[in-house]
């Protein structure tokens, strides 16, 4: 997360404010413990899970009738299209017209609202950007233009393409928010969504509104966090309350799947590295420069989490012993135990900034060009850093590792009951030295600074 985005008055918030110092227990205590947790819930499994309970897309409450019936409104779903077309026009204003200085909101909403808010946004409501992504709405406004069906492009989509535009866009932009120069001038951030909405809102009339589904790497990203969310659609249309772990278990295999989910994992992994000392001694005495060194720390951090991750999975395969699942498709089957770990990474790393500096977003937004204005009378407010202490702010960074981590594991491992029942404890080896090397070296990353 880039640390000169905030006016000068305001506390620089990177991934967190908490440290080791602020821990209630040592450290190298919560190490062991965060360790030894994953471990003791893998063995939990083994005996109380034997076999495969979660139901996905079939499982789920039904709401009242009305709930769905509202949700699926045309009213409804105009509001939010509105809603998200208001926002990204305030954004891109302030970003066009607004003064180039630390007092510009652009960055504060892109990079903390935006960017970080889509997370428990995500988590709490589900893929709630589909509803209001703006680059659809243009992209629906084009398609009543040339009177076609927003659905039907000119050319069918490729089953193939998959999730891997959405992680190549990914990877752009965590580029941009983690190795780029210059990311928080306005007339930067303004250039780089021109050039990302032209090419999704292009690439959506030739091939259709499907394109969004699984290319456009915010929809992608805040689907994928969605399925964790208490509330989702079932199988038979059904707005329910759910189990979340139904719902990452109703994520599909699809091409890309591991590539899109390494760059949630690895981008936020790098992010709490590249805070550290170690890594900001070496990239100022290095040869690289600065963008440089953190493009290629960048990339090396996704590359190992797709290598690590794809081999064990393929060890795990021929430990089972089966044919029944290819080596080579053993990721996509289980990259959903992924997502909760990157989404427990993210609530770790930037809680606190979200916590800050979303309040600092709204006493910017009420001045948006700079100009002096006080449009939602917040202009004068200041940021309450009291309202959480800094042992709170450890203690959500530690639980959101650690929780990510079980709730991956349990997920891994009802997969693996259904797939590998005959050798489940075998085959599950690998990945819980995985999951628990993962766990180790996010909460060092985390406290490294």
């Amino acid at each position: 997360m880039p640390t000169d985005m905030t006016p000068s008055n305001v506390v620089i918030l990177a991934h967190g404010v908490g440290g080791r110092r602020d821990l209630p227990i040592p450290f190298n205590s919560v190490l062991v413990g965060g360790g030894l947790a994953v471990a003791v819930s893998f063995a939990a499994l083994l005996v109380l899970w034997p076999t495969p309970k979660l139901r996905g897309a079939r499982a789920g409450r039904a709401l009242p009738g009305w709930v769905t019936m509202a949700v699926d409104a045309p009213e409804t779903r105009w509001l939010l299209r509105a809603l998200g077309l208001l926002l990204g026009g305030f954004t891109a204003v302030a970003a066009l017209f607004g003064r180039v200085d630390d007092l510009n909101p652009t960055a504060t909403f892109v990079f903390v609202v935006f960017w970080v808010g889509l997370v428990p946004a995500s988590l709490l409501l589900g893929p709630i950007w589909r509803l209001l992504n703006p680059l659809r709405t243009v992209h629906l406004a084009i398609s009543a233009v040339l009177r076609r069906d927003p659905d039907q492009g000119f050319v069918e989509l490729p089953a193939g393409v998959g999730y891997y535009p959405a992680a190549v866009g990914l990877l752009a932009f965590t580029w941009l928010e983690l190795a780029g120069p210059n990311r928080d001038d306005p007339r930067v951030l303004a250039l780089w969504f021109g050039i990302y909405g032209m090419v999704h809102v292009g690439a959506a009339t030739v091939f259709g509104s499907g394109w969004f589904d699984r290319c456009d790497a915010f929809e992608a990203y805040s689907t994928l966090i969605g399925r964790l969310a208490p509330i989702g659609r079932r199988d038979d249309g059904q707005i329910v309350v759910r189990n979340p772990l139904d719902g990452l278990a109703s994520l599909e295999a699809a091409p890309g799947l591991v590539a899109i989910v390494s760059v949630m994992l690895g981008s936020t992994a790098f992010d709490g590295a590249s805070a550290s000392p170690a890594w900001a001694s070496h990239v100022q005495s290095g040869p690289l420069g600065v963008t440089w060194a953190n493009t290629l720390g960048l990339v090396v951090v996704v590359a190992f989490v797709a290598a690590s991750f794809s081999a064990v999975m393929y060890l795990s395969t021929r430990l089972a012993g089966t044919g029944d699942v290819p080596a080579g498709a053993a990721a996509g089957r289980f990259a959903h135990s992924l997502i909760p770990i990157a989404a427990g990474y993210v609530i770790a790393h930037y809680f606190s900034l979200l916590v800050f500096n979303g309040q600092q977003a709204v006493i910017l937004a009420s001045d948006p060009l700079v100009h002096g204005a006080n449009l939602f009378g917040t202009a004068g407010h200041v940021v309450d850093y009291r309202l959480i202490s800094l042992s709170t702010i450890s203690l959500v960074q530690v639980a959101g590792v650690v929780i990510g981590h079980i709730v991956g594991t349990v997920s891994a491992h009802d997969r693996a009951a259904e797939l590998f029942p005959k050798s489940l404890v075998r085959s599950q080896l690998p990945l819980l030295a995985l999951m628990v090397g993962y766990t180790l070296g996010g909460l060092a990353l985390l406290f490294s600074a």
